[in-house]
């Protein structure tokens, strides 16, 4: 099966491509979401593996919660490569592939999810026993109370550190952990999803900010 993986929603642009038993990543830091980078990569990859879009099976797109401009770019590019092609799709919640990343890379079932949100907030998940159990917009003193067992993974980490450590209980966070393209590919073939036909569409928490953007 040849998949197409994207994600743009954070401060990261990365790419995966996974085709013949051959996967092929790309993954930069602090773009500029504007550079149009993310399909110069995918035209990377596909040179590499030695495929065209129209041989892809399936794509799979981070859909946020993000920033704005990421969020809409990696929701574009998908919507754009699929309806080219014919190409079906699926969606996976930012908080989700990064807390199935981290599960994965620090060995524990115990992920909490702050993403610097602006404005005072972070989008925040408790990713647990390969579940992201919520997505949810929250001011940093009024998310979950957890354990000390849970690691916290994300930029939020960084900016409300002492207002995360407090009201969470959480004892070790790691700030500068983003989503990657890969896990989107190995999220999928773990969980035995489906593609579809439905276009492809952001997920945004903080719908007063996007009615005003659009007018």
């Amino acid at each position: 099966m040849n998949l197409l993986a994207i994600d743009t929603c954070t401060e990261v642009c990365s790419v995966s491509l996974s085709a013949g038993g051959v996967k092929i990543s790309r993954f930069v830091k602090d773009v500029d979401k504007k550079s149009g980078l993310i399909l110069p990569l995918c035209d990377e990859v596909f040179a590499k593996v030695g495929i065209g879009v129209s041989e892809l099976d399936g794509i799979i797109y981070t859909r946020g919660p993000g920033t704005f401009t990421g969020v809409r770019m990696c929701v574009a590019v998908a919507q754009g490569l699929s309806l080219a092609s014919a190409i079906p799709t699926l969606g996976f919640s930012t908080l989700e592939v990064i807390g199935f990343g981290a599960a994965k890379k620090y060995n524990t079932q115990k992920i909490a999810v702050a993403l610097d949100a602006r404005m005072g907030e972070v989008y925040w998940g408790v990713y647990e026993n390969a579940k992201l159990q919520s997505e949810v917009l929250k001011k940093p003193n009024a998310v979950t109370k957890l354990s000390a067992d849970f690691i916290g993974v994300g930029t939020g980490w960084g900016v409300y550190q002492s207002e995360l450590l407090k009201q969470t209980k959480v004892s070790k966070f790691k700030a500068d952990f983003y989503p990657q393209a890969q896990n989107l590919i190995e999220l999928y073939l773990r969980k035995n999803n489906t593609f579809n036909n439905k276009l492809p569409l952001p997920k945004y928490l903080r719908n007063n900010i996007v009615q005003k953007s659009l007018k």
